[in-house]
C-alpha cells in the first residue's frame, strides 16, 4: 500500500481519540476516572472492556484483546497498521496524500485489504451506473423511485444498479487494474463449470452491506424481473471480510440513534430498513433476510440493552422468527414485540404513515414478547391438549432462557395465571430446563476448552521452538535446548513493564563517583543498573522494545516535557487571574477576600506537578503504543494495562501505598532478581560441568573458584540491595 509520511501519521495519533474511537463499536459508561463496556471481541453479559482516555488506550481484562486507537481498529476490524491508520484518518477528516496503486503493488497487497478495495470500487461501479446510465435510470433508479425512496435515501445507504450484460462489472474492474482472483473471492464474479465466467449482481439493484466502521464487505442484489425461475434475492457469498452471521444491514447507519435513542429497532428485510429511515425512524436494522444469530445480537448489544422486533401480521412468518428472539433473551436484553395492522410491512407502513405517526405506533403498540409468545403458541390449543402442552414446554424454554431472575419470576406468576397452573410447577419446570442448558452448556464449554488447550499448547511449543532457533548462532540452531532468553524473559518483563509505565518518572537522586548529587528518572536508573555489570535483555521482544523507549526518551522527550509544562502554567495562570477576579467581584470584605484566595492558591499550586506527574507517566506508553513496529506496539500496550484499581473503600479512610509510591524498592529489586535469575543459571551450568568434569582436577578446581565467584557475588547483590542509595557508576 503507499506509504502515509510520518506527519500524517502524528497528526491521526495525536487526533485520535480511544473514547471516540471505541464509542463507534461499543456503547461505553462512565466509571470512575475511565469507561466500561461490552468488548467487542468476544461474547459476554458484564462488561470488562476498559477505556482510559488519560492512556488513550483500551484493554479487556477478560480476553485480553485491546490497544491504542490504531490497535483497537487493527484488532476489530482486521486490517494491518497502515489500513487502521487510513480509517482513523477518514473518521478524522485528515487527508492522506496516496497515489495510485500499480499492478504489482495491488497484487502484493493483503487479501482482506485487496477484497475490501475491489468491493469499494464495485459499489462506486454499481452508484454510477443508477445515476449515469441510461439502464441504470430507467430501470434500477425508476424502480426506488416507485418504491418511494427519495435520492437522500439513495445516496445515504449508496444504493446502485447492475448492468445487464454478462461481465460488464469484470470487465470494468479488471480495466481499472483489478484481478479475477479477488473479483472471484468476494463473489461479484462466478466462474462456471464450463469454464465461462459472468458477473454475479447482473440486472439486479444493489443495496451494499458495511462494517460498522463504514467498509463495504458484501452486497445484496434484487432481480426486477418476472422470471420465477430467477432468485429474487442474491447475496455476496460468506469470505474473508464478510460473514453474515455478523452483520447488521443499516446498522453502519443507524448506530449513532441506537446509541442516542437507547433502542434498536429490529426489522427483516433491506427496503424496511431504508423506507424507515427516510421516515425519521434512523435506529433501524435487518437482519437480511436471515435467521438472526449470536453475533447479530452481540453487535446489538454493544450499543443498547432495548430491542424492539417489528412483524407483519403473516403467522408463519412471526413463528420461524420465534427462535431468534430467545437467543435475544439469552442475551440479556430487554425486547418487546410490535405487530403491524393486517397487510402492512414495516416499509409500507413507513410510506404511508408520517414519521411522528410512525414513533406514536411503535410507542402505543409495543409490547413484552414472552406474552407475545404465548399469545401466538397458544392460540386454537383449548381443544388440543397435546398441542396445549408443547406450547408450554415451549414458553417454559424461553423463560428459562432469561438471565435475570427477578424478570424470570415475573414471567413465571404471569404464565401460571393464564395457564391455570401453580406457581411451584411452573418454577420447577423452568428449573429444570435451566440446569439441561446448563449442563449442555458445560460440555461445550469443555469441548471448546479443551480444543483451545491442545491449539495453544501446539502454538506455544512452536513460539518456543522458534525462540530457542532463533536466539542460538547460526551454526547452532539445530540443537533443540532451551535458550537463556526463555528462562530470563519473566525478570526482563518486570523491569521493561517499570520502564514503559514509569520510564520518565524521577526515581531518586543519585550519587556519582566523585560526590555529585543529581536527579534520575526510572530509564536511567534501569539502564544505569544494567550497565553496571554490562547486561542487556537477552529476549528480542523486549530488547526491542526497552530499545524504543530509550530512543524516545532521547529523541522527544524534553520538548514534550517543556511543552507540557508551559501548557500546564498557563493553565494555573488563568485559573488564578479567573478566580481572583470572581473573589474581588463577590467577596464581602478584605477578611473573606484573604481566606479565600489562600484557598484558591491551595487548589491551583499542585495543578502543574500533578500534571506533569501525569504527563510523565503517560508519555512512553501512549507513544509506543501507536509505534509502526508491530512488536514494540504489541509488547507495550500488554504490559502498561492496569488489571486492579484500589478499592474506594480502602482507599478513602486512609492513604494504601500503590506500586508508583514504592518504586525506590521495587525497581533495583527487578534488577536484583534478573541478575541472581542469571547467576542461577550459571551456577547450574557450573554444576552441570563439574559432573562431568570427572577425574581431571585441574578443570574440577576452575569449576569450584568459578562457582566460589558467583556465590560472592550473590552475596554483594543482596548486600547491595539493602541499601538507600543508589549510587551508579559513571563512564
Amino acid at each position: 500500500m503507499a506509504r502515509i509520511d510520518d506527519a500524517t501519521l502524528r497528526k491521526i495519533n495525536a487526533t485520535s481519540d480511544i473514547v471516540e474511537v471505541v464509542s463507534d463499536y461499543v456503547r461505553l459508561k462512565k466509571r470512575g476516572s475511565g469507561y466500561i463496556g461490552l468488548c467487542p471481541f468476544h461474547n459476554e453479559r458484564t462488561p470488562s472492556f476498559s477505556v482510559s482516555k488519560s492512556r488513550n488506550f483500551c484493554k479487556c481484562f477478560s480476553c485480553g484483546k485491546g490497544g491504542s486507537p490504531v490497535g483497537f481498529i487493527m484488532e476489530v476490524e482486521q486490517v494491518d497498521y497502515p489500513g487502521a491508520l487510513r480509517i482513523l484518518a477518514r473518521k478524522y477528516g485528515i487527508t492522506i496524500e496516496e497515489r495510485e496503486l500499480t499492478d504489482e503493488e495491488r497484487h502484493e497487497a493483503s487479501e482482506r485489504e485487496s477484497m475490501l478495495a475491489v468491493n469499494d470500487f464495485a459499489m462506486r461501479w454499481f452508484e454510477r451506473n443508477i445515476q449515469q446510465t441510461q439502464e441504470g435510470r430507467d430501470i434500477g433508479l425508476a424502480y426506488f423511485r416507485q418504491r418511494g425512496i427519495d435520492e437522500r435515501m439513495i445516496e445515504r445507504f449508496h444504493l446502485g444498479y447492475s448492468l445487464d450484460r454478462r461481465d460488464a462489472l469484470r470487465t470494468e474492474a479488471l480495466r481499472a487494474g483489478y484481478t479475477d482472483e479477488f473479483l472471484e473471492k468476494t463473489g461479484l464474479i462466478i466462474r462456471h463449470e464450463g469454464g465461462g465466467i459472468s458477473d454475479r449482481f447482473r440486472a439486479r439493484v444493489i443495496y451494499p452491506i458495511f462494517t460498522l466502521s463504514g467498509k463495504v464487505v458484501g452486497f445484496g442484489g434484487r432481480t426486477l424481473r418476472s422470471d420465477k425461475t430467477m432468485a429474487k434475492y442474491v447475496n455476496s457469498p460468506e469470505s474473508t471480510i464478510y460473514h453474515k452471521s455478523t452483520e447488521l444491514y443499516g446498522l453502519y447507519q443507524a448506530k449513532p440513534s441506537i446509541v442516542r435513542k437507547d433502542k434498536c429497532i429490529l426489522v427483516e428485510g433491506y427496503m424496511d430498513v431504508i423506507s424507515m429511515h427516510q421516515a425519521g425512524i434512523e435506529n433501524v436494522v435487518a437482519s437480511s433476510g436471515t435467521s438472526l444469530t449470536e453475533g447479530q445480537i452481540r453487535l446489538i448489544h454493544r450499543f443498547t440493552e432495548n430491542v424492539t422486533v417489528i412483524y407483519d401480521s403473516d403467522p408463519a412468518g412471526i413463528k420461524a422468527s420465534l427462535r431468534g428472539i430467545d437467543l435475544l433473551l439469552a442475551e440479556g436484553l430487554m425486547v418487546k414485540v410490535l405487530l403491524l395492522p393486517d397487510g402492512d410491512d414495516p416499509d409500507s407502513f413507513a410510506q404511508s404513515h408520517s414519521s411522528s405517526e410512525v414513533e406514536r405506533y411503535i410507542e402505543e403498540n409495543e409490547g413484552d414478547f414472552v406474552k407475545f409468545k404465548t399469545d401466538i403458541l397458544m392460540k386454537d390449543t383449548d381443544r388440543d391438549p397435546i398441542a396445549r402442552s408443547r406450547a408450554m414446554t415451549e414458553i417454559v424454554r424461553t423463560i428459562a432462557v432469561i438471565p435475570e431472575m427477578m424478570l424470570r419470576t415475573t414471567y413465571i406468576a404471569e404464565c401460571s395465571r393464564r395457564f391455570g397452573m401453580s406457581e411451584e410447577l411452573l418454577t420447577l419446570q423452568v428449573r429444570r430446563e435451566m440446569t439441561a442448558r446448563a449442563e449442555r452448556q458445560a460440555t461445550d464449554d469443555r469441548a471448546r476448552q479443551a480444543r483451545r488447550n491442545w491449539e495453544q499448547q501446539q502454538a506455544s511449543a512452536a513460539d518456543e521452538a522458534a525462540a530457542a532457533a532463533a536466539s542460538q548462532p547460526q551454526a547452532d540452531r539445530g540443537a533443540a535446548v532451551a535458550q537463556p532468553a526463555n528462562r530470563l524473559a519473566p525478570y526482563e518483563r518486570e523491569i521493561l513493564r517499570y520502564v514503559l509505565r514509569y520510564g520518565p518518572l524521577y526515581l531518586a537522586d543519585m550519587t556519582d563517583d566523585h560526590g555529585q548529587t543529581y536527579p534520575m528518572n526510572v530509564i536511567e536508573v534501569v539502564a544505569s543498573l544494567l550497565e553496571q555489570d554490562m547486561l542487556q535483555f537477552s529476549y528480542p521482544p523486549y530488547a526491542d522494545t526497552y530499545a524504543a523507549a530509550r530512543s524516545l526518551m532521547a529523541r522527544a522527550w524534553p520538548d514534550y516535557i517543556a511543552r507540557q509544562r508551559q501548557r500546564l502554567e498557563e493553565t494555573r495562570d488563568e485559573q488564578l487571574k479567573a478566580g481572583r477576579d470572581e473573589i474581588r467581584r463577590t467577596a464581602m470584605d478584605m477578611a473573606e477576600i484573604e481566606r479565600r484566595e489562600q484557598e484558591l492558591q491551595h487548589s491551583v499550586a499542585s495543578l502543574v506537578d500533578e500534571g506533569l506527574e501525569e504527563a510523565s507517566r503517560t508519555f512512553i506508553s501512549r507513544e509506543l503504543g501507536v509505534d509502526p513496529d508491530d512488536t514494540v506496539r504489541k509488547v507495550t500496550l500488554s504490559l502498561v494495562s492496569e488489571r486492579h484499581k484500589l478499592s474506594k473503600i480502602h482507599s478513602k479512610f486512609s492513604r494504601v501505598e500503590t506500586e508508583r509510591d514504592k518504586l525506590i524498592e521495587l525497581v533495583p529489586m527487578a534488577i536484583y532478581n534478573l541478575k541472581e535469575a542469571i547467576i542461577e543459571q550459571r551456577l547450574a551450568s557450573l554444576r552441570e560441568e563439574l559432573r562431568r568434569c570427572g577425574s581431571d582436577p585441574e578443570a574440577c578446581n576452575r569449576i569450584l573458584s568459578d562457582m566460589g565467584q558467583l556465590n560472592e557475588s550473590k552475596k554483594s547483590l543482596a548486600a547491595y540491595l539493602g541499601e538507600r542509595t543508589i549510587t551508579p557508576r559513571r563512564h
